[in-house]
């Protein structure tokens, strides 16, 4: 349990033994630190309960915390707001603690299984700048979960199954006529794929652009996609073959931008659930024909807009998004029973997810206690406000992207470093960080401004800020260990800029549990900002290696290293990299 859960737990106990009902009481940062550098406001909720004056129990409350030598400046604002700070004595304490090991400064959460599925990347498509949110804000989420305590698995959950795979497929057949694949007596024996990542990244969308132009082209592409599904040898051989080559570009940008999964299923992984599923489906009679079309009505009583039915076949027999999605629910309870699934998609997801949600539910393919959510994000604009888009206006290809900020960050190096191969290792690790703390730092449905000059400053609010003073921390204590300090006796502060340090440490817990429970990086994104800036402003206030109070020095030090640490810890979650110079 961390410090400021234990503080609450023992104030939680000291209002409940003046009589009154409490779950727990919430020490809130206070937005005036002349009065208190935290509040409490329960006074209000417990006076509302109890008909009476919240000024009354504030009063209460706060004549048995003076007996408590962890608190000091213990005072009642206005009808009943309780403020207080804590001691030296008390922060000295929290710096041994939290010295120990940092992992101390967090509250685990109750154990649980999570599935998040995240990534989304098609198959023989470009990963484009749409698919950055999901990548980042998924992962992150992932490692968040992790480092409370629960297990999670991480699906990038490809898109295999859709008609870019008739497409491509199609224009492989005009193309290269002779592969064994498309002969009638194909027995699945193997072959070359005479295409590299290059080829395939052209060939999509040249078959996009034939099928939209020439509806015979179009319905060649859908019966082959049919065909797929149903398991067709030649086109299957050659679409694992396609998607085999896809994966190789698909898994350098997610691997650049530190995202990795635990499986890389796809759509197509779900199928072989599928027909037990519809046969499940048809015996509880929830399956009807609309047109020719297998629906399943998913509507509720209290709904106060029209809900659509769920189409899991269409009128030509083919298998859809919902049915892909709730054959995936089927096998990941059956493989793996886990007790939360995660989806994250744009905002404009969501009626989809509401729809397989229900559908899974109503059939109990998933019990109530197995929750579904779905996470919807914003999107990431240009500085125009419209969505990201190359100079000729074409669709941003996040490698594009990537390069852009690059180029962005390779301005700002330390002219210092020289070497060639270092500065674009130096540079791609800096641009990264540009780009994810940019993306983390609204709340996740709000859409934003990404300007690549303005993120990749070293000044402000931004990822390489972040960087230069995490380095910065690095460095003073390398300086430290080469001097004799390789441990940090703490003793003392000195003044009220130490304990800002220290204050906002303390509620380090709160940030990440707020975090978890909105499923958004907004708060650590600001937190780091915070910490490292009242941190900076420490910093430049005093000489922490040239002091003469070896007492003073020391707890400083440890100072130093618990922020350094802290960085590190929350730097991690986002999924950025920290270099060793910049």
């Amino acid at each position: 349990m961390s410090t400021i859960q234990n503080v609450e737990k023992d104030i939680t106990k000291v209002v409940k033994d003046l009589g009154y009902e409490i779950d727990k009481v919430n020490l809130v940062p206070s937005g005036r630190r002349e009065l208190g550098e935290f509040q409490i406001n329960d006074a209000f909720s417990l006076a509302k309960a109890n008909h009476t004056n919240p000024r009354e129990i504030a009063e209460k409350i706060v004549a048995e915390l003076k007996k408590d030598a962890r608190f000091e400046n213990l005072n009642i604002a206005g009808a009943g707001f309780i403020n207080l700070s804590f001691s030296e004595s008390f922060y000295l304490e929290f710096l041994k603690e939290i010295q120990k090991d940092i992992k101390n400064n967090i509250d685990l959460e109750p154990t649980k299984k999570i599935i998040i599925d995240y990534g989304g990347a098609n198959v023989a498509k470009i990963l484009h700048v749409g698919h950055l949110r999901s990548a980042n804000i998924g992962e992150a989420l992932k490692r968040l979960t992790r480092l409370l305590g629960m297990e999670v698995i991480g699906d990038v959950h490809l898109g295999d199954s859709g008609l870019q795979a008739g497409m491509v497929v199609s224009e492989m057949m005009e193309r290269y006529p002779d592969l064994p694949c498309f002969k009638e007596n194909y027995q699945g024996e193997s072959f070359l794929l005479p295409i590299t990542s290059e080829d395939l990244s052209e060939i999509y969308p040249e078959a996009s652009k034939k099928a939209k132009e020439d509806e015979n082209k179009m319905k060649l592409a859908q019966e082959i996609t049919y065909q797929i599904q149903k398991g067709h040898l030649g086109y299957c051989t050659l679409w694992n073959q396609v998607k085999e080559l896809s994966l190789i570009e698909i898994k350098k940008i997610y691997s650049d931008l530190n995202t990795t999964f635990e499986l890389w299923e796809g759509e197509l992984d779900s199928f072989q659930y599928i027909p037990g599923m519809l046969e499940y489906l048809k015996d509880k009679n929830l399956l009807e024909i609309s047109e020719g079309a297998t629906i399943m009505d998913i509507k509720k009583e209290t709904d106060k807009k029209e809900m659509p039915p769920i189409i899991l076949v269409t009128s030509n027999g083919a298998s859809v998004y919902a049915t892909t999605d709730l054959a995936t629910i089927v096998g990941r309870m059956k493989r793996f029973s886990p007790d939360e699934i995660w989806y994250l998609a744009d905002n404009r997801q969501e009626l989809h997810f509401e729809q397989v949600f229900r559908a899974s539910k109503k059939s109990n393919i998933t019990t109530d206690e197995t929750k579904l959510e779905f996470i919807g994000f914003g999107t990431m604009n240009g500085p125009d406000g419209k969505p990201f888009k190359t100079r000729d206006g074409g669709v941003m290809t996040l490698r594009d992207l990537i390069n852009l900020v690059n180029e962005e960050t390779r301005k700002r190096l330390n002219p210092m470093i020289t070497d060639e191969e270092e500065q674009k290792e130096i540079s791609k690790m800096i641009a990264i960080a540009a780009l994810k703390y940019a993306d983390f730092l609204p709340f996740r449905t709000t859409d934003y401004i990404f300007e690549p000059s303005k993120f990749a400053d070293l000044e402000g609010k931004t990822g390489p800020y972040l960087l230069y003073s995490t380095i910065r921390m690095k460095s003073l204590l390398k300086k430290a260990k080469n001097e004799g300090y390789e441990t940090y006796e703490i003793k003392k502060l000195k003044n009220e800029t130490d304990k800002e340090v220290l204050e906002s440490l303390l509620t380090m817990p709160k940030v990440l549990k707020k975090a978890y429970d909105t499923k958004s990086l907004n708060d650590i994104a600001e937190f780091l900002y915070k910490i490292t800036s009242t941190y900076n402003k420490f910093y430049s206030e005093n000489h922490i290696l040239t002091s003469k109070d070896e007492e003073l020095k020391t707890s400083w030090l440890a100072l130093t290293d618990s922020v350094y640490k802290t960085n590190l810890l929350l730097l991690d979650i986002l999924g950025i990299e920290v270099p060793e110079k910049m």
